[in-house]
């Protein structure tokens, strides 16, 4: 999650496709963030200010499985 990146609804993820997930608050460091592609936010409800990593990898994952 989080305030850069295309939005979930619009994301086209490539083939194969590599998920780098990091810890909320701390995130990726610099060095692993050079290494993507792009980056992808996940919008979030009313009312909640973030996502514990397993549950942003099991949004990802569903959207990649289609």
């Amino acid at each position: 999650t989080g305030a850069t990146g295309v939005d979930l609804d619009d994301w086209s993820p490539a083939t194969p496709t590599l998920l780098l997930l990091g810890a909320e608050g701390r995130g990726l460091d610099a060095a692993t963030v050079t290494l993507a592609d792009g980056a992808v936010s996940i919008p979030l409800g009313r009312g909640i200010e973030s996502l514990n990593v397993a549950v942003a990898a099991g949004i990802l994952l569903e959207r990649l499985r289609g």
